[in-house]
């Protein structure tokens, strides 16, 4: 299995994204690896690591989710990779809920969103991302 970091998804990702997609919610999972320094596509001098540029970014699409009906589920540093191998692991991971993948896309394209992804850029190395679907923690209530 060949794992690859992306920043921005390939064309045929991108296509596949503009179909309609599950019907309702998702789970996107969200496995992000760090740049070492934060590198600003725009030459900016800074001191910020890539996980405080990321964090910047974070923190400004947690108040803009809510005006598309989404939430954080989950994030966390990866401490620990139990089962299976990676070259390299992750540093974190986050869960992040939207009602609808049009929903997401179309936060994705908000003007808001454009203009924070700069920290995005600048902090991350790569990221997995999972489109996820279904009835979430309906395994966990079966007797």
């Amino acid at each position: 299995m060949n794992v690859q970091n992306m920043l921005l998804p390939s064309e045929k990702q991108l296509i596949e994204m503009g179909k309609p997609g599950p019907d309702g919610p998702i789970c996107m999972v969200n496995l992000l690896k760090y740049k070492e320094r934060a590198e600003y596509e725009d030459g900016r001098e800074t001191s910020l690591s890539g996980a405080e540029a990321y964090a910047i970014y974070g923190a400004a699409v947690l108040e803009l989710m809510g005006d598309f009906g989404a939430s954080l589920g989950f994030s966390g540093a990866v401490s620990n990779i139990m089962l299976g191998e990676v070259e390299e692991p992750w540093d974190s991971i986050a869960l992040a809920y939207y009602p609808s993948r049009a929903k997401m896309i179309e936060m994705f394209m908000s003007p808001v969103f454009q203009e924070i992804s700069v920290h995005r850029a600048a902090g991350l190395a790569g990221q997995l991302n999972i489109e996820t679907s279904g009835l979430v923690g309906s395994w966990l209530n079966q007797s």
